[in-house]
């Protein structure tokens, strides 16, 4: 096989799926605290807004993670950045599990989030490396691992959960870390050639030509709409097992919507990589932040189990696809050899929007008594991502480069 004829070939599948059997067991320190949050609070006696740090930290951790993991790929490769990474994460969940005190379970996180990015953005940006035509659905396919972990994870450690609490289901996930993650990472040592990467940047330097924004501004752009989509975004994916456990349908209740929602966006996230590689990143986005304003409104009216278990599920297929668009925006504007700092440094952006909305949804339930304001909190930060796609396609559609 030529260098060239390197993108979408078998071997790039077949990356692919190994990287998503990484990503699914890898991804399980971000949702981890969440799954564990009422138990935590409940150990160390806290309010709502006190039980929601871990959670801020994994994402602080997360997102500093995505940035600086981000450029180390493009420096060293993929697979150093996961041997470490996972390391990192695995420590971090077996020293919470076995140490005292809050503030030492706290600061943990941040290494669990850490180690976990590698398993996102850096990844994501190294299959799309191996993509030209299909690039919008191998972004999909792989960003989809992160959401596959939450939902499958949850059902894993169910009984863990009831029989040793949260300190043994973080053992199991510290574990499963270490067998599963460093073998991959060493079947994922080759390098895109030289060839092939010179090929994929001829379109995307003349496309981030004609739209008229430099580089930077398009990557500041894109990170201020991840903050404002990723604070709404938080809103259900942090706050649902606590809100359910408000109503008095309990923890199990929540975690299953939680699952529902997350299995939702992973049909999203698979339909929006279809529909980029025919439309563009840009009108994905923007279709998929129309529709997450549109889901959190629909949370507004509901509280019978009922409803919400569909209003769960309208918000996974509605806002799972937004994230990986901007790996796929980045990809069709930005060269190879950037892709790991681009992609990392604009999901980074998306992930500090996350860890602001978790806990913002957490302060302003402790002051008015109910999550009512928060939802409307977050429709009124997605509606900045709607303005900011909302410009970028305008520029490009002038220039007529909005698809490939």
């Amino acid at each position: 096989m030529s260098d060239t004829n390197v993108l979408d070939s078998g071997y790039s599948w077949r990356r692919l799926a190994l990287s998503l059997m990484i990503a699914i067991v890898g991804n399980i320190g971000m949702w981890g605290v969440i799954l564990v949050l009422p138990a935590i609070q409940a150990e160390f006696g806290l309010d709502r807004a006190s039980s929601t740090l871990p959670y801020t930290l994994t994402m602080a951790g997360y997102a500093i993670g995505n940035g600086l993991i981000g450029r180390a790929v493009d420096r060293f490769g993929i697979t150093s950045a996961l041997i470490v990474a996972s390391l990192a994460q695995a420590a971090g969940f077996l020293l919470a599990a076995s140490l005292p005190g809050f503030a030492t379970v706290t600061l943990l996180h941040l290494i669990v989030g850490f180690g976990a990015a590698a398993c996102f953005a850096p990844l994501i940006a190294d299959v799309s490396l191996w993509f030209l035509r299909r690039r919008g659905i191998a972004v999909g396919l792989i960003a989809s691992a992160n959401y596959l972990s939450g939902a499958i994870w949850p059902l894993l450690t169910a009984g863990v959960l009831v029989s040793d609490g949260w300190r043994g289901a973080y053992t199991v996930f510290g574990i499963a870390i270490l067998v599963v993650m460093i073998p991959g990472a060493f079947l994922l040592r080759r390098r895109l050639p030289d060839d092939a990467a010179a090929q994929s940047d001829r379109i995307s330097l003349a496309r981030a030509r004609s739209s008229g924004f430099s580089p930077r501004m398009l990557t500041l752009l894109l990170g201020l709409a991840g903050i404002g989509c990723c604070v709404a975004m938080s809103m259900p994916q942090v706050h649902i097992v606590a809100y359910c456990v408000d109503l008095g349908y309990g923890p199990a209740v929540g975690g299953q919507m939680l699952s529902l929602m997350l299995l939702g966006g992973v049909g999203s996230r698979i339909l929006s990589g279809l529909l980029a590689d025919r439309i563009g990143g840009v009108r994905t986005l923007l279709i998929g932040s129309v529709l997450q304003t549109l889901a959190l409104a629909f949370y507004l009216p509901s509280g019978g189990v009922t409803s919400l278990y569909i209003v769960s599920m309208i918000f996974g297929l509605s806002q799972g696809g937004i994230v990986p668009s901007y790996a796929v925006i980045v990809r069709e504007y930005l060269p190879a050899r950037e892709a790991g700092a681009r992609v990392g440094l604009v999901i980074m952006m998306t992930i500090v929007g996350m860890a602001l909305g978790g806990w913002m949804a957490g302060w302003i339930y402790d002051i008015s008594g109910s999550y009512f304001l928060a939802f409307i909190n977050g429709i009124a930060w997605n509606l900045l991502n709607v303005g900011v796609m909302l410009l970028i396609l305008v520029r490009t559609r002038r220039a007529g480069m909005v698809t490939a």
